[in-house]
């Protein structure tokens, strides 16, 4: 491309303006410009010629039309040596545009918070996509800013005298990144705004956009490279790393498991994850208990595991922490107090997360797979409809619990609930003590659940994800000793697993609902 001569500037973001502008009129080229974009140039002595003056039309509907004239799209879309172009732009006095440096109006900022629809939709840039998209078409001879981090090189590339072709074809894509983002935010806004903010159906398409966020230490094994993507306009989960090595990928997925259990929780609760899976999980009636209580449900298994509680941790909880588990690879927690952050910096390797208020995060779950994006409806809590769960719930035994048992039994239902399938869960006391997870059979499950039980099964709880396809787990419940079954029922053999559990005086009741995890 030849010589820049004129350039157009309208930006909502100021950043680094002025110095961009400077650099403009040293090089000789001419600046337009509109609104307040115009009058923070000018405030700074930058020249600058209105568009306005250059289309010999005002700005109307307070602001809403500048920039949308043949003068301005003519000069910035003509194709520069096409002899009909130039004598056309020639023969009607339009004036070349060879630079658009625009960025828009900030509507994720603004929806962010609660705002009217009318707010919303005053904050819809019209012009500013509209010429990005005309520089960005005609990126062989235009060059187009819309990030002001490319300010500079823009500027060093200028005053080696011209913008090279790949600099340009680079910021050319990038506009229609951000342009194509900017659509996407709008449509999802609008698409909330239409539900009422509830989800009436599974989306007809899905446009989700993510950008690198953060290099990990490495992937799910050293010989791999790995990165957190985000998915940009509304995250659905933010965190802190205060302390500590960087994460590794095999961290974030722990670090998400421990965050699904935590949200089961009202009252002080804590839980050790390892490898997606808790090994321990524990109400208190301080939070330096449930810590404790959900270490000591599987010690062995709790070493090099990550640490969540739901609760602010104090330096109580931080002390007995380190007490009982000598190490531990995360610890995470909704916020830490000054002294507990002290306590845990002395270990230099420890990775602290802080999650601030534990969300429910979105609808709908996402899961990526070699044949395409996999989408469902959230597992919610089973918190948010105990109520419902109670009232539901039938007894398919003789035996039957009070209501403070049942709550013990309503426990153990939310660890199974979080545990990898074919899960069971044995808990006593609000406390797990024995947990069997990911096996390919029920009865495998069952057994490993008793085993890390041992005598701690006596008098306990047992909760199954799914139904027990055979009595064959019964029996070996009976033989752990535990008191009470909760699972969803629906076998073909229910009634068989019935008279297992009526033999032996256990009460069972269904749910009616199943918690698979996989």
């Amino acid at each position: 491309m030849g010589k820049i001569k004129r350039a157009l500037l309208s930006v909502s973001d100021k950043t680094d303006l002025i110095p961009l502008a400077r650099a403009l009129h040293r090089q000789k080229i001419e600046i337009l410009s509109t609104g307040g974009t115009l009058k923070v140039l000018r405030a700074a002595h930058v020249p600058a010629r209105s568009v306005s003056e250059v289309t010999g039309f005002p700005e109307i509907l307070e602001g809403r039309v500048k920039t949308l004239h043949p003068y301005i799209h003519g000069g910035v879309l003509y194709r520069r040596g096409k002899k009909g172009d130039e004598r056309e732009v020639k023969r009607l006095r339009i004036p070349p545009i060879d630079m658009v440096v625009v960025n828009l109006y900030p509507f994720d900022q603004v929806t962010q918070k609660k705002v009217k629809l009318e707010t919303a939709l005053e904050n819809i840039d019209i012009g500013g996509p509209a010429l990005l998209r005309a520089a960005a078409k005609n990126f062989e001879s235009v060059v187009v800013v819309t990030d002001p981090k490319d300010y500079g090189a823009v500027i060093a590339e200028l005053n080696k005298g011209a913008v090279s072709r790949r600099l340009r074809a680079h910021l050319a894509q990038k506009v229609f990144e951000k342009v194509s983002f900017y659509d996407h935010l709008i449509a999802s806004y609008l698409k909330r705004e239409e539900d009422h903010r509830s989800v009436s159906e599974l989306p007809k398409r899905l446009d989700v956009i993510y950008e690198k966020s953060l290099d990990l230490r490495y992937g799910e094994n050293p010989h791999q490279r790995g990165a957190l993507y985000r998915r940009l306009g509304r995250p659905r989960f933010e965190f802190k790393i205060l302390h500590g090595k960087e994460l590794s990928f095999n961290n974030l997925l722990d670090i998400e498991a421990t965050i699904d259990v935590l949200r089961e929780f009202q009252k002080k609760a804590a839980c050790v994850v390892k490898h997606s899976n808790p090994c321990g999980i524990a109400e208190g009636k301080t939070l330096a208990q449930a810590v404790e209580r959900a270490i000591d449900s599987d010690s062995v298994s709790a070493f090099g595991g990550i640490v969540g509680m739901n609760s602010p941790c104090d330096a109580e909880t931080a002390r007995r922490l380190y007490e009982l588990l000598k190490f531990v690879e995360v610890i995470v927690a909704p916020r830490f107090d000054s002294r507990a952050l002290q306590i845990f910096k002395e270990r230099k390797n420890v990775r602290l997360v802080e999650i601030g208020k534990i969300s429910e995060g979105g609808p709908w779950d996402l899961r990526f797979t070699k044949f395409g994006v996999l989408l469902q409806d959230r597992n919610r809590p089973v918190r948010l409809h105990e109520k419902a769960l109670r009232a539901r719930l039938k007894w398919v035994t003789q035996t039957k619990l009070k209501k403070e048992d049942l709550d013990e039994l309503i426990f153990a239902w939310k660890c199974a609930k979080t545990v990898r399938s074919n899960a069971i869960v044995i808990t006593k006391n609000r406390q797990t003590v024995g947990i069997g997870a990911g096996q390919m059979s029920r009865v495998d499950s069952a057994e490993i659940a008793c085993r890390k039980a041992g005598y701690r099964a006596e008098g306990g709880y047992l909760a199954s994800d799914a139904f027990f396809p055979m009595p064959d787990s019964i029996e070996l419940a009976h033989k752990a000793g535990i008191r009470a079954i909760i699972q969803p029922g629906g076998s073909i053999r229910d009634a068989d697993v019935i008279q297992a559990c009526n033999h032996f005086a256990i009460a069972m009741a269904f749910t009616g609902e199943r918690h698979f995890r996989h």
